[in-house]
């Protein structure tokens, strides 16, 4: 599937976290494999490597066990994070649109051999399978979604129908750590660090932010815009205070 298909699947997608453990078969697995291997990144000089694994492989900690998960590796390198939030949302909306539940996963660990099976960083998990209840896989309404307000995720004036689609993307414990500036044209995003955001939160801002960036692309295009993603010197020097810059979408 081509990512503006997944447009109408961010209002109503959302976080699994109770499923069926029986394990998907063999050709759905291998569908899934090729599509990850598909996914678009950010930076192409970033080597990544995603694994479907068994929860044999994952320390879940407090989290609930799924039949699947993807391990997430990447190379250490400047906005490899923010390359892994934007890839993996594809794979998140892919799942959404394909009848299947998925959850972004920042507690559980990876075991040793899991850790070995790589020459690059574990970076995160998301799990995957079919939901328990299949009532439960998508939101009925907008309404669901428990967000902060336009107005406090950007100072851009009229594209609030754009902007709608970051404004409802997932991040850790929803602390939606994003704000973004510029104009209908070009959009520079930036996370807010407030002081009262967790340690375990503050570690995923990026990958959050880059989780934001693809739901903008993605409505960017549905709206018949071409929508390339840049890095702007001029937003990087004139980060405001409190802020950190990432990323900006230039669309024509």
């Amino acid at each position: 599937m081509e990512k503006t298909e997944f447009y109408s699947y961010i209002f109503k997608r959302k976080s699994i976290r109770n499923y069926d453990l029986t394990p998907l078969d063999d050709a759905r697995l291998k569908e899934i494999s090729e599509y990850l291997n598909s996914l678009k990144p950010i930076y192409d000089d970033i080597k990544t490597e995603l694994k479907i694994i068994s929860p044999d492989y994952v320390k879940r900690r407090m989290m609930k066990e799924a039949p699947h998960y993807i391990a997430v590796f990447s190379e250490v390198k400047e906005g490899y994070l923010t390359n892994i939030g934007y890839m993996l949302q594809q794979a998140d909306l892919f799942f959404s649109a394909n009848g299947l539940g998925s959850c972004w996963q920042g507690i559980p660990s990876p075991t040793k051999e899991l850790l070995g099976s790589s020459s690059i960083d574990f970076v995160i998990f998301i799990a995957f399978g079919k939901p328990k209840d299949p009532r439960s896989l998508h939101r009925s309404s907008v309404s669901e979604f428990k967000r902060k307000s336009i107005g406090e995720i950007t100072d851009i004036a009229g594209a609030d129908e754009l902007l709608e689609v970051a404004r409802i993307a997932p991040s850790a414990t929803n602390s939606q750590p994003w704000f973004f500036t510029g104009n209908k044209n070009l959009i520079h995003a930036y996370s807010v660090e407030h002081g009262f955001i967790k340690r375990f939160t503050k570690k995923y801002i990026p990958i959050d932010v880059g989780i934001a960036i693809c739901h903008l692309q993605i409505a960017a295009e549905h709206f018949g815009k071409k929508a390339e993603i840049i890095f702007d010197k001029t937003a990087k020097m004139n980060t405001p205070k409190g802020h950190e810059y990432f990323a900006s979408l230039k669309m024509e």
